[in-house]
């Protein structure tokens, strides 16, 4: 299985704010210099992130970005399902044109392989990603 960008921005702008000091809003800019990325790239990541209840965005002075709810309640396996594209091949949708699609055990096979990346996902939440935080925070320059 490979993540698009756009969820492994998602998963590391979760992981940069799960390691901020409590209270500390961080802004897409500080987040993209410190994974060494595009801040457009990490503000439609936040949109996404904020759309989806995961992350808060507050403009102005003293604002920013900052986890919606506790670590412990964003589950990894949600995270990759709303923002992953999870229709592996052309099959998979309800619009097939392979002319095997009815006999198609290899369908059936990615099927369970993607079911089966999805329950593992499904096991972590935030929290456990970020056990090792003060390490985080330090790679990160302080988050």
């Amino acid at each position: 299985m490979q993540l698009t960008t756009h969820t492994d921005y998602s998963l590391r702008l979760l992981i940069y704010l799960a390691v901020r000091k409590e209270g500390m809003p961080a802004t897409v800019q500080a987040a993209a210099d410190r994974y060494r990325i595009s801040a457009n790239h990490m503000a439609k990541v936040a949109q996404t992130l904020v759309l989806y209840g995961y992350i808060n965005s507050q403009r102005g002075r003293g604002g920013g970005l900052s986890l919606a709810k506790p670590a412990s309640q964003i589950n990894i396996g949600a995270v990759v399902r709303r923002t992953e594209n999870l229709r592996l091949l052309e099959c998979f949708g309800p619009n097939s044109t392979c002319p095997i699609d009815p006999a198609c055990r290899l369908k059936n096979i990615l099927g369970r392989a993607q079911t089966a990346f999805l329950e593992v996902l499904d096991e972590y939440s935030l929290d456990a990603l970020v056990t090792n935080e003060d390490e985080l925070r330090m790679l990160l320059g302080g988050a």
